[in-house]
């Protein structure tokens, strides 16, 4: 007998829980928020809208379905089935920080803040939760890997940043696979790669910046963007290869040549890939996508 669907809750904890946590009490929290001309009530609103958009998806669940919560802090130990649905109830960037988790499970989206998120990825709300949960039609996102010469690999749906831990000047060489050979040392402050999804945060901000001629791609285009920031020129270090895309199999290599760098996906700086003097590193597009219902 096959298992009942179950319904995989995603949420993260509110600014209201985190200032109550270090502070202590509502008062206290009051207190400090005051005392930086901000109004509790504001923090204090949002919590509660959370809250019921919470308990309103968890009541359109069917009786019939297991249901499963998972905090954001939480994701690296959850352990997904291919029988859940997952529900992400927050921001567009909860999605994302969920997404390299996950092997093909359908998400939704449902914004807890309508105007205030900018809704990408969290498209819906509590009430359409119901009838979205036996959707069958999905957007497949484009998602970006990186996967190191010792086998780490690490996954995202917006962006990978590869630099210095503290995003001081990093050294590396550079270079694209099947590109005729071309490497170039560089100091920079560091690498960006991104996907169409990305194109409407991190890597955006860059492309605008520079007025790059690229085309941005669309979430669901199998090609990436990849910036230098900051190349820094020096008789030792180049700035010719500072962006470019990819697309089908090419891959950007980049190659340590300092004491440390790290790679982390989506903003997420706790679950890096800790790369050392030597190794090398090939970023493109991956396999793996992001079902997004809706």
């Amino acid at each position: 007998m096959s298992l009942a669907p179950r319904a995989v809750l995603v949420h993260r904890t509110t600014e209201y829980e985190e200032l109550v946590a270090r502070h202590g009490t509502h008062g206290q929290a009051a207190f400090f928020l005051a005392s930086r001309g901000r109004d509790i009530e504001e923090v204090a609103e949002r919590h509660r809208r959370t809250r019921r958009a919470l308990a309103r998806v968890t009541a359109a669940v069917p009786l019939t379905w297991r249901q499963a919560r998972v905090e954001r802090a939480d994701l690296d130990r959850f352990l997904f089935a291919p029988e859940d649905v997952v529900v992400v109830v927050g921001q567009d960037g909860l999605v994302a920080n969920t997404a390299k988790y996950l092997a093909g499970q359908p998400v939704i989206g449902i914004d807890t803040d309508p105007g205030r998120n900018p809704g990408v990825l969290v498209r819906h709300r509590p009430e359409d939760t119901a009838a979205l949960l036996t959707a069958t039609s999905a957007d497949e996102l484009t998602m970006v890997e990186a996967v190191a010469d010792d086998t780490q690999r690490l996954v995202a749906l917006n962006e990978i940043y590869l630099g210095a831990a503290g995003h001081q000047t990093a050294r590396y060489r550079l270079g694209l696979d099947g590109d005729g050979g071309a490497v170039e040392a560089q100091a920079s402050s560091g690498v960006l790669v991104g996907t169409g999804t990305g194109a409407s945060g991190w890597i955006r901000s860059v492309w605008q910046e520079r007025a790059d001629r690229l085309p941005l791609p669309a979430p669901v285009e199998e090609r990436l963007l990849w910036f230098v920031r900051e190349a820094w020129p020096s008789p030792a270090t180049g700035t010719s290869l500072v962006a470019g895309e990819l697309s089908g199999g090419r891959r950007l290599r980049i190659t340590v040549e300092c004491e440390r760098l790290v790679a982390f996906g989506d903003g997420m700086e706790s679950d890096a890939l800790e790369l050392t003097w030597g190794q090398s590193v090939a970023v493109g597009v991956c396999a793996q996508r992001l079902r997004l219902v809706g």
